[in-house]
């Protein structure tokens, strides 16, 4: 049991990893509020909780990689809509080409164990 505890412990600490690159990936293709974007990264089984992505939102922001707009919602009150900035447009081109270098390392070494 234990080795399975260590397991899912990995994989959370790698959905972690790449949670601020998931986020900027989905607001690339247009603008969502909160709770869409949680539900997007749970549709791809990145699962995480408001407590983990609400900060993780205001952090970005602060740091200028996204903004946002209040609009009105037909269900219920005005909804904050976060949208990618252009300086959050360069750091996920950056976050892209990082992805894809070790992306392609992980293969290389996946492929040598064999």
């Amino acid at each position: 049991m234990e080795n399975a505890n260590i397991i899912e412990n990995n994989r959370t600490q790698m959905r972690r990893g790449v949670l601020e690159y998931s986020i900027l990936l989905i607001l690339a293709a247009g603008d969502e509020y909160a709770s869409s974007i949680i539900q997007k990264l749970k549709d791809v089984n990145i699962i995480v909780a408001e407590g983990t992505t609400y900060p993780l939102l205001i952090r970005l922001k602060k740091l200028g990689l996204l903004n946002y707009r209040w609009e009105e919602s037909p269900q219920g009150p005005p909804r904050k809509y976060y949208m990618i900035t252009e300086m959050g447009r360069e750091q996920l081109a950056g976050l892209d080409k990082a992805w894809e270098e070790l992306s392609e390392a992980v293969c290389t070494i996946r492929k040598g164990r064999g």
